[in-house]
């Protein structure tokens, strides 16, 4: 992908901000069905929606995979490495500069990798809240239970997508330690 155009990047002093954007413009419209696998790796797929900030009443939909590393019992330091998130599109944000921006918001992620594949980048000719009746409809009647369908800003969709990856480890959690608990019970 071409670099943005500068007006589109945010500086380091704009990242409070841009994240901020981020927490209050995301809304899981409709969250992954299934849970994160505990024992091996997940691929979460995605919808994200954006109201076009070019096309006015038209609406950017990207889709994409992000590929969640199965969590170990045995993990190095809590240390996630985040790749295809395109922070460079924000700013000169690297993955280092990503986990310091979550630890000083007491956000913390399972030592996992995080690896985002964007596959397609459209133009929805509508307005946001048509695409996403489109995109809710459509999964819906495929009975797709493994995408995700979540709505945010166009210019910080990564932190988007990071907000709706979380939501997906949160809400594993709890589950993820009780299959842990169950599987080491079995090896007793």
């Amino acid at each position: 992908m071409a670099n943005p155009p500068a007006s589109f990047k945010v500086n380091r002093m704009d990242i409070q901000d841009s994240f901020e954007k981020a927490l209050k413009g995301t809304e899981i419209i409709r969250s992954r069905v299934l849970s994160l696998q505990t024992f091996a790796d997940t691929h979460v797929p995605y919808i994200h929606l954006s109201a076009s900030s070019i096309n006015q009443g038209d609406t950017v939909v990207r889709k994409g995979e992000v590929l969640v590393q199965k969590p170990s019992l045995i993990l190095p330091p809590n240390i996630p490495q985040f790749e295809g998130f395109d922070m460079q599109e924000l700013s000169d944000l690297d993955s280092d500069s990503m986990i310091n921006l979550l630890l000083v918001r007491g956000v913390s992620l399972p030592s996992m990798k995080y690896n985002n594949k964007t596959s397609s980048l459209d133009i929805f000719e509508g307005k946001l809240d048509d695409a996403i009746k489109h995109y809710a409809n459509h999964l819906q009647a495929q009975e797709n239970t493994s995408t995700g369908l979540l709505i945010g800003p166009e210019d910080v969709w990564p932190f988007s997508l990071l907000i709706f990856i979380c939501a997906q480890v949160a809400r594993n959690s709890s589950m993820d330690i009780r299959k842990l608990l169950d599987q080491w019970h079995q090896k007793e």
